[in-house]
C-alpha cells in the first residue's frame, strides 16, 4: 500500500512473555524491509506494562519486560519505541511519573543503542498519565541525561480526547506543545480520528474523517511544514478489509497533503 513507516508489536500485547527472537530473526526482518519502501519502524511495547505503579511485584515485571522489549527492538534495529507512560494506581502523580521516569532510565541504561524511547500521549481515561503536556515534560525533564533517546509520540485521537482542541483550534495546540515539550522532541505521529468527543478523556480511533475530530486537523498535520521531519502511522479501526480500510486512510491523508 506504499508505506514508508510502520507499527509493529515485538511480541503479543497482551502477553507478559513473548517468543524469544531466534538467531535468524533480525537479519530475516531487515532483508525483508529492504524490499519494501519502509524507512522508519516504530514498536508498541506490551498494554500490561505499568512502570508508574506503587504495585512492587508490577512494577518488577513492567520493568523486565520494558527492557526485554528494547532489547528486541535494539536487535531488530527498530527506531522507536513507543510506550504508554502509565498508571498512578495510587499514591500522587508526580512520585508515579518519577517512578516511571527511574525505570526508563534504568533500562536505557541497561540496553544500549539507537532505539528512541518515545512517551505516548494518553486519553487520560482513569489514572493514566501522560494527558496534560505538563506531565510529559516533567517525565522528559527527570530524563535529561539520555535527551537523545527520549522523546514523545502525539496521538491526535488521544488529545483531542484529553482536551485539547486539534480540530478547531490547531495551531494554538501546536504552539503549546512546543512551548511546554518542544517539537524538537516530537518522534512519531499516531494519526487517528476520534470517536470519542472533546475532553471526554475516552479512548475512541476512528477513521480518518469520519469522527470528531473530521478532515481539517489532518489537512493541517499533514501541510505542516514543522512536521515535514515526523513519521506518522495510523492506528485507525481494520474493519473487515484490513488492507482496503488501510489503503483507503492512507489515500485520504496523501490527498489532504495536497490541498
Amino acid at each position: 500500500m506504499g508505506a514508508t513507516a510502520i507499527q509493529i508489536f515485538t511480541g503479543r500485547p497482551q502477553q507478559w512473555a513473548p517468543r524469544p527472537l531466534a538467531a535468524t530473526d533480525a537479519a530475516e526482518f531487515r532483508a525483508a524491509l529492504s524490499l519494501t519502501d519502509i524507512g522508519v519502524v516504530a514498536s508498541h511495547d506490551s498494554y500490561l506494562i505499568n512502570l508508574a505503579t506503587e504495585d512492587a511485584a508490577l512494577f518488577d515485571r513492567s520493568l523486565h519486560a520494558f527492557q526485554a522489549e528494547l532489547e528486541r527492538c535494539e536487535r531488530l534495529a527498530i527506531d522507536f519505541l513507543v510506550t504508554h507512560p502509565g498508571n498512578a494506581t495510587s499514591g500522587g502523580r508526580s512520585t508515579a511519573m518519577a517512578r516511571n521516569a527511574s525505570a526508563i532510565g534504568h533500562a536505557l541504561a541497561a540496553v544500549p543503542g539507537d532505539t528512541v524511547v518515545l512517551l505516548e500521549t494518553t486519553a487520560g481515561s482513569g489514572t493514566a498519565l501522560g494527558w496534560r503536556f505538563e506531565e510529559l515534560a516533567e517525565i522528559l525533564a527527570q530524563l535529561s541525561g539520555w535527551s537523545d533517546r527520549i522523546g514523545v509520540c502525539l496521538d491526535t485521537a488521544h488529545v483531542f480526547a484529553a482536551g485539547y482542541d486539534l480540530r478547531g483550534e490547531y495551531d494554538a495546540v501546536m504552539r503549546e506543545f512546543d512551548a511546554v515539550i518542544g517539537l524538537d522532541r516530537l518522534g512519531l505521529l499516531h494519526l487517528n480520528d476520534s470517536k470519542a468527543p472533546l475532553g471526554s478523556r475516552v479512548d475512541r480511533h476512528e477513521q480518518i474523517g469520519q469522527g470528531e475530530l473530521g478532515e481539517a486537523p489532518f489537512a493541517a498535520i499533514m501541510s505542516d511544514v514543522r512536521l515535514e521531519r515526523v513519521p506518522r502511522v495510523i492506528e485507525t479501526p481494520k474493519g473487515t478489509d484490513p488492507v482496503a480500510t488501510d489503503r483507503q486512510n492512507l489515500d485520504l491523508l496523501r490527498r489532504l497533503a495536497t490541498r
